[in-house]
């Protein structure tokens, strides 16, 4: 049975390279690494699409072209039911988690991203994988040092990742491709158990879903 692997984010160049396009990036290193077939466009679906084999399974890879808050609407072209939806994994920025980090969760919240709501909201369930990548800085102790108030929070996911910051991230989008390699060939419960220890500094703080 084949999977759907969405990257969450925004189109058009003025968004390339921003910390909303997290999810984005990190699917389409995962392609490049899969050396899976170029993207190509699904104008009904509004989406980028490419497909390939990861071990015996056939996956197929989406990133939408609708903005953030109508991704649903492009996902729900490719995940017909609640019971399809059970193999999609969700692969996005997460604010509550450090820059480094990765977290694997099932049947959560949104958190407030409004991707996940919008998928959520169209797809009628929660019962669906997300792939949670850290983009807020922390201290050097490693406590986290989240933006705070609405305008904030707006102007700091839409910024560009620096410079510095890219070759941390480089390193995050690998541990992001080993994740959905042992999702896909030996199921979610081994990789949960590997990257939600392994994801996390024990030091840093982890959200509770």
């Amino acid at each position: 049975m084949s999977w759907i692997i969405v990257g969450l984010g925004n189109p058009g160049l003025e968004y390339n390279g921003t910390r909303h396009n997290t999810g984005r990036m990190a699917v389409d290193a995962f392609a490049k690494s899969q050396k899976f077939s170029e993207w190509h466009e699904n104008a009904k679906a509004k989406a980028h699409v490419t497909q390939g084999a990861v071990g015996k399974t056939l996956v197929a890879l989406v990133l939408p072209d609708t903005f953030m808050n109508k991704s649903g609407a492009a996902v729900s072209k490719f995940v017909k039911s609640a019971k399809a939806a059970e193999r999609l994994v969700v692969v996005y920025d997460d604010l509550d988690l450090p820059l480094g980090s990765l977290k694997i969760s099932y049947d959560r919240g949104s958190g407030g991203h409004k991707g996940i709501e919008s998928i959520a909201r169209a797809l009628k369930t929660k019962k669906f994988y997300r792939i949670r990548i850290g983009v807020s800085p922390s201290t050097a102790g490693g406590a986290l040092r989240k933006p705070s108030g609405e305008k904030e929070v707006v102007d700091f996911i839409l910024s560009k990742w620096q410079a510095h910051e890219l070759a941390e991230l480089k390193t995050v989008f690998k541990k992001v491709t080993h994740a959905l390699e042992m999702l896909i060939t030996e199921g979610p419960a081994h990789a949960m158990n590997k990257f939600n220890v392994d994801g996390l500094s024990a030091s840093r703080p982890q959200r509770r879903d």
